[in-house]
């Protein structure tokens, strides 16, 4: 019912800077919660950054001032600006949201089909 299609991973160099989009589409009546995470090899999946309806942030410690996670209600998409990356960043990092198909139901979680993030040393 609900479509997230992630664009703007890549490979980049220790230092560098990469941007991520998020594009949701379908059956939307609002979008609560947005929110980017990532998993790497071998380690369970984490929460890097969130943002809410009223664009109320929270942050993985190990991501603050590096990244900013914005959203545009308009587009129904959530980027993540990723700067100073890390070897350490190296993930599939993948989309999530929170959205209601119609005023009166309750949310439900949606995922992304997760984008690679590679950050050479």
């Amino acid at each position: 019912q609900v479509q997230l299609v992630e664009s703007g991973g890549g490979l980049v160099q220790a230092g560098g800077s990469l941007r991520l989009s998020c594009a949701a589409s379908g059956r939307i009546y609002s979008i609560n919660a947005m929110g980017w995470y990532r998993q790497a090899p071998g380690k369970q999946r984490e929460l890097v950054a969130a943002i809410t309806a009223g664009d109320s942030t929270n942050y993985a410690d190990s991501v603050k001032d590096r990244f900013t996670i914005s959203r545009d209600n308009a587009k129904n998409t959530v980027y993540l600006q990723m700067n100073s990356l890390k070897p350490g960043d190296t993930a599939v990092y993948y989309c999530n949201a929170d959205v209601k198909h119609i005023w009166y139901s309750n949310s439900r979680a949606y995922w992304g089909q997760g984008t690679q993030v590679t950050v050479s040393s």
